[in-house]
């Protein structure tokens, strides 16, 4: 993505439909902040023309540090999960998405808005006992994504908490080997 940033520097990913759903309002209003917290910032989507024009906008006034591409690129969407170390979602609502779970089996940290589907599947990074896989945050707004992110970089700076949390994440299992499991438990007890 053609960014000149201090390789120790965390990159996060925003890979979404550009919609008020998926939080574009929250991340745009935070990107100054995000910035200054010496992440650089990747950011592939494709939707309302208000929100492709504001993203491109804010990565010109960024030209090192933050590179937006207008697409649908599932290819690089993955790219950009893997190479990622941690994946922004913002989203006002959502009822589950995949994003989230690619990103765990890449090993890249989620920060979520705790709603539906993302406040079920990332369970929030302690790490005191060095458990959960993600960053969460209840409140939607720019604050509340930029806190959640501090935080993340904040772990991001301490190598060894952090490899625990890649691996926390990459051990994550949504598949269906679990529920089937006890879909056959339940039928047989029937």
């Amino acid at each position: 993505m053609n960014l000149d940033v201090d390789e120790a520097a965390p990159v996060a990913g925003f890979i979404s439909r550009l919609t008020d759903q998926k939080g574009v309002d929250v991340l745009a209003a935070a990107v100054d902040e995000l910035l200054q917290l010496g992440i650089a910032l990747v950011v592939l989507g494709k939707g309302e023309q208000r929100y492709e024009t504001l993203l491109t906008e804010v990565a010109a006034r960024y030209p090192n540090q933050m590179a937006v591409k207008i697409a649908l690129d599932e290819e690089l969407a993955h790219q950009i999960q893997a190479g990622a170390d941690l994946l922004l979602m913002p989203s006002k609502f959502d009822p589950c998405g995949l994003t989230q779970l690619y990103a765990l089996k890449y090993g890249t940290v989620p920060v979520v808005h705790a709603t539906g589907g993302l406040r079920d599947t990332i369970a929030k990074f302690d790490a005191d006992t060095a458990s959960g896989y993600g960053f969460t945050f209840a409140e939607h707004s720019a604050r509340g994504l930029t806190d959640a992110v501090t935080q993340a970089v904040a772990v991001y700076r301490q190598p060894k908490l952090w490899e625990r949390l890649m691996r926390n994440a990459m051990a994550c299992d949504f598949s269906w080997h679990a529920p089937a499991k006890e879909y056959v438990k339940l039928y047989e007890s029937l």
